[in-house]
C-alpha cells in the first residue's frame, strides 16, 4: 500500500530547514572568508613586491581593495558583525595596507642602493629597513581607527587604503620610469621624507572625507564617481602615477571642505 503523501510533508520540511539552517551559518562567515581572500592577496602582493614585479604586486593588491570593501558591505547587509570579523579585518589590513607599502618602499630604496655599493646586501638592508616604519605607524593607525568611536562617516587622518595606493603609484613610475622621474623617485632622501610625510598623516587627526559606498544613488555616491572620473583622466595624462595624484587631491579636497566634514 502507497504511503501516504502527507507522510513526506514532514520529512521534505525537516530538510528544508537543515538546508536554509546550513546555508545561514555560510552566510555569516561570508564576510570573514572575503577578509580572508583580502590577506591573501595582500601576502601575494608583498611576494611580488620582493620579486620587483610591482604590475603583478598591484593586481593583487586591487584584490585586497576590493575584499576589503566587500567585506564590511556584506556584514552590515547580512546583519552578522562579529568582534572577530573585526579582528580579522585589521590584522588583514597590516599586512594589505602595512606591510605591501612598506615593502614597495623598501624596494624603492635597495634598488639605488644596491647600484651605489656594488650589490653589498647589508648595505641595502640598513639603508633601506626605515622603510618599514610606514608599516608601524599603519598598524598604530589601524588599533586607533579600532577604537575610535568617531569615524564612521569620515576619517581621521589618511587612511591606510589611501596610503597604500599613494606608494603603489610611485613604485609603478619607477618601474616605468614615467617622464625620466625613476632617479628622483628612487633618491634616499626623498623616501625617507615620503615615509615621515606619510607616517604623519597616518596619525595626524585631520578630517578625511570618507568614500565608503552606503546606499546605491548620486546624493551619497556622487564624490566617488567624481574621484572615478578625475582618475581616469589622470591616467590617460600620466598613467600610473594618477594613482598617487587622485590621493594628493583626495587630501587638498579633505582640507577644504574640514568644516563640512565634521558637521556631518
Amino acid at each position: 500500500m502507497p504511503e501516504p503523501s502527507g507522510a513526506k510533508l514532514p520529512q521534505i520540511s525537516q530538510y528544508c530547514f537543515q538546508r536554509d539552517s546550513l546555508l545561514l551559518r555560510l552566510m555569516k562567515h561570508l564576510p570573514n572568508a572575503l577578509t580572508l581572500a583580502n590577506l591573501f592577496c595582500g601576502c601575494c602582493a608583498i611576494l611580488y613586491i620582493l620579486y620587483w614585479q610591482p604590475e603583478t604586486a598591484a593586481l593583487f593588491s586591487a584584490g585586497s581593495f576590493v575584499f576589503d570593501y566587500l567585506d564590511g558591505m556584506v556584514a552590515r547587509a547580512l546583519k552578522v558583525s562579529s568582534p572577530l570579523g573585526k579582528e580579522l579585518d585589521s590584522l588583514a589590513d597590516v599586512v594589505s595596507f602595512g606591510v605591501v607599502p612598506g615593502a614597495m618602499l623598501y624596494q624603492q630604496l635597495a634598488i639605488p642602493v644596491m647600484e651605489l655599493s656594488g650589490g653589498d646586501v647589508s648595505a641595502v638592508q640598513w639603508q633601506a629597513l626605515p622603510a618599514f616604519i610606514l608599516t608601524a605607524f599603519s598598524a598604530f593607525r589601524l588599533g586607533k581607527f579600532n577604537l575610535d568611536t568617531r569615524q564612521t562617516s569620515y576619517f581621521l587622518g589618511l587612511s591606510t587604503p589611501a596610503c597604500t595606493v599613494f606608494v603603489l603609484g610611485l613604485s609603478l613610475g619607477v618601474y616605468h620610469n614615467r617622464f625620466d622621474l625613476a632617479s628622483m623617485l628612487t633618491n634616499p632622501w626623498f623616501i625617507y621624507g615620503l615615509i615621515g610625510t606619510l607616517s604623519w598623516l597616518l596619525v595626524r587627526e585631520i578630517p578625511m572625507v570618507g568614500m565608503k559606498i552606503k546606499r546605491f544613488d548620486w546624493k551619497s555616491n556622487g564624490l566617488n564617481l567624481i574621484f572615478v572620473g578625475v582618475l581616469a583622466i589622470l591616467v590617460f595624462v600620466i598613467k600610473e602615477l594618477a594613482l598617487s595624484a587622485i590621493v594628493v587631491c583626495y587630501m587638498l579636497l579633505s582640507v577644504l571642505q574640514k568644516k563640512k566634514i565634521l558637521e556631518g
